[in-house]
């Protein structure tokens, strides 16, 4: 049960940070669409399929705060004022997020900018894009026989170089990776610098949960050459392990092994 059904009064001047989910509208939270119904003012990303927006009201009050690589049209601490201002207001206010608020949705600077100015605010989780691309695809991030540990890394984040992922991937293990589409050749080359096999299966999720999503599979080594290759643009996930080789996905990975073994 929600701790302010819609309706009530004391629900208003408050924020609720909403995850959108992968994509797919079905994907959403019972509760997310219940907010979503009787949101005041929607302050929403850019990549948030268009019929989870028509879940709010027309009379709401609609602000995109879309992000685009090195450009973001609204700065964070201007993201962070405008909640300020409309839940000061006494507004209903929804902030709605792709996939999870709390796996690099910046859903923690917001809710400390929030708590500081005194607005009331609440988080609906969503499902994360890694887990509703992996779950299209049939990729299981843990399993009994192949990894008993999974961690997410951001593939864009300053000093990428600088960052140590050892042990992060390898036997055992699944990473996956947010973001990692226009760095895919360097996450390569890191990971094998740091003892990652070039043989290691990885998959590369595009558009999870959306139309023309596509699953691809491939070896680490080739992992730059074939985002290029098949033109792989975002969002994408690009996952690193051996559970990669449970998927349903296109691939080429006998090939490629037989020529990563005769290039040893």
């Amino acid at each position: 049960m929600d701790s302010h059904p819609p309706h009530d009064s004391q629900a208003r001047g408050r924020v609720i940070l909403v995850g959108a989910g992968p994509g797919d509208p079905e994907l959403l939270t019972v509760r997310a669409v219940r907010w979503l119904s009787q949101a005041e003012v929607l302050v929403h990303d850019g990549l948030v399929d268009p019929r989870v927006l028509d879940l709010v009201p027309a009379t709401a009050l609609r602000i995109s705060v879309a992000k685009q690589r090195d450009r973001h049209t609204v700065p964070q601490h201007g993201i962070n004022a405008l909640l300020v201002e409309h839940g000061l207001a006494g507004k209903l206010v929804v902030r709605l997020k792709g996939g999870d608020p709390f796996i690099f949705g910046r859903g923690g600077e917001e809710i400390e900018a929030l708590r500081a100015a005194g607005v009331a605010v609440e988080v609906v989780p969503g499902v994360s894009a890694a887990l509703g691309a992996s779950a299209e695809a049939q990729l299981p991030l843990t399993h009994r026989d192949w990894s008993s540990a999974v961690s997410f890394v951001a593939g864009t984040c300053k000093g990428l170089a600088d960052q140590d992922w050892s042990g992060l991937a390898g036997q055992g293990r699944t990473l996956v990776i947010y973001m990692g589409v226009t760095t895919a050749n360097a996450i390569a080359d890191k990971l094998m610098a740091q003892g990652v096999a070039p043989d290691m299966p990885v998959a590369v999720l595009e558009r999870g949960t959306l139309p023309g999503s596509r699953a691809l599979r491939t070896l680490l080594a080739d992992l730059g050459e074939m985002v290029g290759r098949e033109r792989v643009i975002s969002p994408a996930i690009v996952i690193i392990g051996e559970v990669v080789r449970l998927a349903n996905a296109e691939d080429k990975l006998e090939q490629l092994a037989r020529q990563v073994e005769a290039m040893a």
